[in-house]
């Protein structure tokens, strides 16, 4: 199938459809009226920006001393998911993105680490009623590059290793891109066992159907041919805690005629799916990407990231495609959904390509429900950063921005936004900035 590129397009325009499909229809300069909270009011103290009502809390800084002892808080906090814990009480579990050369190494932990050598996994911060820290303790050690997941309908966290390195590169013992299940309630229920039958790859995001128990996966490879989408059919959907252990098939998303995603260009255009089974999930001689899926391929997108599910279908994004890097086509985002009841994918979002334009709002990562029914979007991309709120209806406001070099003396240059999630009452919002890793609390008159 050719799909044909539009001059639209050529203009590095936004194009959406329907209401997830105004996801990215503005921006934080747009000049019609947002229907958010506000303008953002510049922080005296130079971290974070949020509209006139808002404050912050900083629960969590890289570097200082975890509040239940055994160490120093990690840093490059990513993907993070809040847990009811009773009486008002969160939980709060919190991936580190940690390589090899990563400065603050998550501790290690008996029956808690997975490889000594390597340096990521996650952490949990207990808070009380009021929302003051009460402890913070590490919940999975000795993985490598610990960037999503996804929480499942048990209350457990999935979290992600973004690489497929063997055991003997960068000076690992084991193989990595697994992922884990985490229990932020008591982290010795689960330990560090990967869950290999989702296969091995650099995983980004999952997403668990509450009905059928399927687990949606994103690939995101740096490398031409780019990754895939895969659905996990568990042979205990639905089982509860250690339920994914018991194993399943793997399978791969096939749009015929579409060989990568980004030569898709019109919002709103449907497709037919197959899903073809992965031949080798564990990866033990070819990377999955480059498996043999036969005579009719498989489907590729570059930048696969954020993955949830709501209203019944799975949504995913690319956050990005270059055709200088070997992608069909440029786009600055996607952003998908799958319906399996119809077995149909959709294109909701496209941000165009114009790579000499910065568009406000590029680059779409990590994507949660907001209180209101809408949803908060962190931005990964160049300059100021942002995290995005999106009302039901289409209309997108700026919720909070760490400026790069905020333009006060000795402010910090932050990284981008990551995991943002709110608290069982939806009244906090809780989203780390990478680095310098900082995890910090959001509260104000939220819709």
């Amino acid at each position: 199938m050719s799909v044909p590129r539009r001059s639209l397009l050529a203009a590095g325009a936004i194009a959406f459809s329907g209401a997830l499909g105004a996801l990215f229809a503005g921006s934080p300069s747009a000049a019609r009226p947002a229907r958010g909270y506000g303008p953002l009011v510049p922080d005296p103290r130079g971290l974070l920006d949020l509209p006139a009502g808002f404050a912050y809390r900083v629960l969590s800084r890289a570097g200082d001393p975890l509040r239940s002892g055994g160490g120093t808080v990690p840093g490059n906090c990513d993907g993070m998911a809040a847990f009811g814990a009773g009486g008002g009480r969160v939980r709060l579990v919190r991936n580190h993105e940690n390589r090899t050369t990563a400065a603050l190494r998550v501790p290690a932990v008996p029956g808690l680490t997975y490889d000594p050598h390597a340096l990521g996994g996650c952490t949990v911060l207990d808070l009380g009623p009021g929302g003051e820290v009460t402890g913070e303790r590490v919940a999975l050690a000795g993985t490598a590059v610990n960037c999503a997941g996804g929480r499942t309908p048990w209350n457990t966290w999935l979290s992600c290793e973004e690489t497929e390195d063997r055991a003997g590169t960068s000076g690992y013992a084991l193989d990595h891109g697994y992922v884990f299940e985490v229990d932020p309630a008591d982290p010795h229920r689960c330990g560090a066992v990967p869950l290999t039958a989702l296969g091995r790859f650099a995983h980004e995001a999952v997403a668990v159907d509450p009905y059928r128990g399927v687990v949606y996966e994103t690939e995101d490879a740096f490398d031409a041919p780019f990754g895939l989408f895969y659905r996990f059919l568990p042979q205990r959907p639905l089982g509860g805690r250690g339920s994914l252990r018991a194993g399943g098939v793997l399978e791969a998303l096939r749009v015929p005629g579409v060989a990568d995603l980004a030569a898709v260009d019109e919002p709103g255009a449907e497709f037919p799916v197959a899903w073809v089974p992965v031949p080798d999930p564990s990866a033990a001689g070819t990377p999955v990407r480059l498996q043999d899926f036969g005579p009719a391929g498989i489907t590729h997108a570059q930048k696969l990231e954020g993955c949830y599910w709501g209203e019944g279908v799975v949504h995913f994004v690319s956050s990005f495609a270059r055709s200088r890097e070997g992608a069909a086509a440029d786009h600055h985002g996607q952003v998908w959904s799958y319906d399996p009841g119809r077995a149909r994918l959709r294109l909701d979002v496209l941000f165009g390509p114009a790579a000499d334009v910065r568009l406000p709002g590029d680059s779409p990562d990590n994507i949660c429900l907001a209180p209101d029914g809408g949803l908060m979007v962190c931005e990964d991309g160049g300059g100021d950063q942002y995290v995005l709120g999106v009302t039901p209806d289409g209309e997108v406001y700026p919720m909070a921005r760490n400026a790069e070099g905020i333009g006060l003396p000795g402010a910090p240059e932050w990284g981008e936004f990551a995991g943002v999630t709110f608290s069982p009452d939806r009244r906090t919002m809780y989203v780390n900035a990478y680095a310098p890793g900082t995890t910090f609390a959001v509260t104000g008159p939220w819709h």
